[in-house]
């Protein structure tokens, strides 16, 4: 019996890849259901967060389950920049990595032969991962997988800016993620991602990355600043995450209680 499984089809890539402008979120809650939850909602992409959430990669494999459930292409950011730890991550079947704290040409190439099979990376082969089908026709999957998934780095270091023409020089890096606080932090700024010089050094990251005909994405405060984002050109927004936006509307409600009846 032949295997229902699809081809293994990153449409989300391949719209920003054609400039397109696409929609996301994080999933840092380390729950299946709400990642099934914040899928529903018609996301293109979700970016599952293993940098800063403690999700492990028995939990991960039931949330890119529940993500691909609603058509959504799921997505992880890795904790480390590791060719072991990001092997993991794609056995689970996730469509794309970011890979946080790239600062120079050498790590981007670490961080993309990671994300390929040989001979344009160092990708372990095997069949039998959920990625692969679990061995029922894995060729579907590991013939398509270098070109399909998408490889992102980030840049949130004052090396990384400096070294960005170099990091762009990757062919086979799809894009760089701009990391607004770390970025302000590392120029002296701390937490102020609205500084007027770490505002001129992110605008001068977006014209590089723009210009070598990457992705370019980041992070929005608002929906607001989304849609200011999208008309500067990029096509990769985190419009939000699931647990401050838990804890947000959580607060108002409160907020709202105390104010009505406990004045």
């Amino acid at each position: 019996m032949e295997s229902t499984r699809p081809l293994f089809t990153n449409t989300a890539k391949r719209k920003m890849m054609a400039g397109d402008k696409t929609i996301g979120a994080w999933c840092q809650l380390c729950s299946p259901t709400a990642a099934e939850i914040m899928a529903q909602a018609g996301f293109d992409w979700l970016c599952v967060d293993l940098e800063h959430a403690p999700t492990d990669p028995a939990i991960l494999i039931d949330m890119v389950r529940a993500i691909e459930g609603a058509n959504v292409q799921p997505y992880v950011r890795a904790p480390w920049n590791d060719f072991v730890t990001i092997k993991r991550i794609l056995d689970t079947g996730v469509s794309g990595v970011v890979v946080p704290y790239v600062n120079t040409r050498q790590e981007a190439e670490a961080a993309v032969a990671a994300c390929k099979y040989p001979p344009e990376g160092v990708r372990g082969m095997a069949g039998s991962p959920r990625a692969a089908g679990y061995g029922q026709r894995p060729m579907d999957y590991l013939q398509r997988a270098n070109a399909e998934i998408l490889v992102i780095t980030q840049v949130e270091t004052q090396t990384a800016v400096k070294n960005l023409d170099a990091i762009l020089e990757v062919a086979a890096l799809d894009g760089v993620f701009i990391g607004p606080m770390d970025l302000a932090t590392s120029m002296g700024y701390f937490g102020d991602a609205s500084h007027t010089q770490v505002q001129s050094v992110i605008e001068s990251v977006e014209a590089k990355a723009l210009a070598a005909g990457k992705i370019v994405g980041t992070v929005a405060g608002s929906w607001e600043q989304a849609q200011h984002l999208y008309a500067r050109g990029y096509q990769m927004i985190m419009v939000m995450a699931d647990g401050t936006a838990l804890a947000q509307l959580a607060a108002e409600r409160v907020a709202a209680f105390r104010r009505t009846y406990r004045p």
